[in-house]
């Protein structure tokens, strides 16, 4: 038996969300502008588009880097939670 694949509708709701979470950061930053404690946010944290998959360690890298950037407050909780989510999401077991 193969593996089920994900349905367009579930894709669709996925893009919204990830279009979502994209217009809330830029308003946030336009709102905002630079961090208090002068520092740019790290543009490293890009979660590569697409179906291919994330290795192991790269997974780990994105994962500590986000509990930095919420540790130093350069993003709040919300945000936090929504890319943490997205990062399990991609974990293969």
């Amino acid at each position: 038996m193969g593996a089920s694949r994900t349905s367009f509708a579930k894709l669709q709701r996925d893009r919204a969300k990830k279009a979502k979470a994209q217009a809330k950061r830029e308003r946030r930053l336009d709102r905002d502008g630079a961090p208090e404690d002068g520092t740019e946010l790290d543009e490293e944290f890009v979660i590569p588009e697409g179906e291919e998959e994330l290795s192991a360690e790269d997974l780990l890298a994105l994962v500590e880097q986000l509990h930095a950037d919420f540790e130093a407050k350069r993003i709040d909780f919300d945000e936090f939670e929504e890319r943490k989510t997205e990062l399990f999401a991609r974990l293969t077991v």
